[in-house]
């Protein structure tokens, strides 16, 4: 029973000890790159992106995925979860760089109309697209540009989103 109690500690501090870390925030040229978690950490160090890099005060994020996970959906509903999971990682990253929705200048997205892991049309896709959207952006809105593909990197990927933000001012 101490031995569990003892590994259970051990897991616990460990956990923290890697919470306490981020955001890991690494120097660069008249800013830093922004990591929020592990993840992103591996990506920056084994794939060459940062989740987001800030440049004085204005933070560029790297397009996050809506993507549907095995056993999910392929309907507007299941679109909705997915889409609000991928604004939410959206969230934290532009709450790590010090910033939110209501700073983010420019959208772009890039949709994948005709895919396997949607089966409504593009007008549903957009809709309930901009329905999420809503619940995390009020006016007034940002500049949008959205594009249409056929594919993204990696599989199971619907839309990839790519944020430019303001860092509001510190008093």
């Amino acid at each position: 029973m101490k031995r569990i109690f003892i590994l259970t500690t051990l897991a616990f501090a460990a956990a923290a000890s890697a919470a306490d870390k981020y955001p890991l925030k690494l120097p660069t040229p008249g800013g830093e790159v922004i990591l929020t978690d592990e993840g992103d950490k591996s990506a920056h160090d084994n794939w060459r992106y940062a989740a987001a890099r800030r440049v004085g005060d204005m933070v560029y994020v790297s397009g996050v995925v809506v993507h549907r996970m095995p056993n999910e959906g392929k309907d507007v509903a299941a679109f909705k979860v997915q889409t609000r999971r991928a604004l939410e990682r959206l969230r934290k990253i532009l709450e790590a760089a010090g910033t939110d929705f209501q700073h983010v200048v420019m959208i772009n997205s890039f949709h994948v109309w005709q895919g396997p892991d949607f089966t409504g049309t593009r007008d549903e896709h957009f809709a309930a697209f901009e329905a999420v959207i809503d619940d995390f952006m009020k006016p007034p809105y940002p500049a949008w540009t959205a594009v249409g593909t056929t594919g993204l990197l990696g599989t199971n990927g619907i839309v990839e989103v790519q944020l430019i933000a303001r860092v509001a001012d510190r008093k």
